[in-house]
């Protein structure tokens, strides 16, 4: 086993680019990617790779690819359940001859909203890197749903950039980095820094692809603001972001001091109740260390448990804080003085 000398590197790679438009597998990229991040590896830096692909792979070997009946959720499903074995064998195939080892690990969003295993995921993948070895990470499409979707890919590897404490995300995609237009629209250009990402327009998402470029800028945007660079790059640029050079187009880390557990709380946690409170909570909570007591509760909806994921919301309709629920929602009722809805050291404060 080998210490690990650097933050972690997350790379996410779209169907578009694994995968051709006839369903066969792109692998000189697959190749060439491996090869970067091995040596990567090998430089003593942990690498995470969050791959789509698995749909686009198992939609062309069951004959589905083109067919419109194709986008129902259980067949999307199948795809995936049949894509995904080829996508994980592909990656291990091509980090193979550099003598390094590519584990799986598919996740839902309940892996990242429910605390406990979200700290199991982070400890898995941290044993990985200590291995060393490079997790392939893609959404559990084969049994997820509405309700447990992260949404895209984009979203995952952003969550799992804060998750491990990255020092930067790379978000590949079939362009330079994110343009101030469409593709080939007369006068797009590309935007060297994420600021300059406000106004942009934006294309629409690939037709293997379910992001497309608006959904890398939230993503980029999710891990600046939890302490990680990101880059919206082309394939082509990953050697020189690796290396340390300029590419694509930079969302800048910002600085932050919060725990684990905060950026959990800030980013992972699900919210299952919106608590709306009176101006005098709202203004206790944003600046002082006070607990949300049930007093200064207006509305809470809708019923929520002890150790459920709760918003809680201005008078205005504003967001200012979320937390775990120490009560459950009943509990508010009459608004009494004495009961804590939120403890402060369970709470984060937009």
């Amino acid at each position: 086993m080998t210490r690990r000398s650097h933050p972690p590197v997350v790379v996410k790679l779209g169907s578009s680019l694994v995968v051709s438009a006839e369903g066969t597998p792109e692998l000189p990229l697959f190749a060439a990617v491996a090869r970067q991040l091995s040596a990567l590896v090998d430089r003593g830096t942990p690498v995470c790779v969050v791959s789509s692909g698995a749909i686009a792979l198992g939609a062309a070997a069951a004959g589905l690819a083109g067919r419109r009946s194709s986008r129902r959720l259980p067949l999307l499903q199948a795809a995936s359940a049949l894509g995904q074995s080829e996508l994980q064998r592909l990656w291990q195939q091509a980090f193979e001859p550099f003598g390094v080892p590519a584990a799986q690990i598919l996740l839902t969003s309940a892996e990242i909203t429910d605390r406990q295993s979200y700290v199991n995921v982070r400890n898995s993948l941290q044993a990985l890197f200590e291995i060393p070895a490079v997790p392939i990470l893609n959404e559990n499409d084969a049994v997820a749903t509405d309700e447990i979707r992260f949404g895209d890919n984009d979203v995952l590897a952003a969550q799992i950039a804060v998750l491990v404490r990255a020092g930067t995300l790379i978000l590949l995609t079939n362009t330079d980095g994110v343009l101030s237009g469409p593709p080939n629209a007369h006068g797009s250009e590309l935007l060297a820094e994420g600021d300059e990402t406000v106004g942009a327009v934006f294309g629409v998402a690939s037709t293997l692809g379910s992001g497309g470029m608006e959904s890398k800028v939230r993503a980029a945007q999710l891990a600046q603001a939890g302490g990680v660079t990101a880059f919206v790059a082309a394939p082509s640029s990953l050697e020189a972001l690796l290396a340390g050079e300029a590419a694509g187009t930079r969302f800048k880390a910002r600085a932050t001091d919060e725990s684990a557990f905060k950026l959990w709380l800030r980013y992972g946690m699900r919210a299952i109740g919106r608590i709306t409170v009176d101006a005098g909570a709202a203004r206790a909570i944003q600046s002082s260390t006070s607990s949300l007591l049930a007093v200064g509760v207006v509305s809470c909806l809708p019923a929520f448990r002890a150790g459920d994921g709760v918003e809680i919301y201005g008078p205005a309709g504003e967001l200012i804080a979320r937390g775990i629920a120490s009560v459950e929602a009943g509990a508010v009722a009459g608004r009494p003085t004495d009961v804590e809805v939120v403890h402060r050291d369970r709470m984060i404060v937009f």
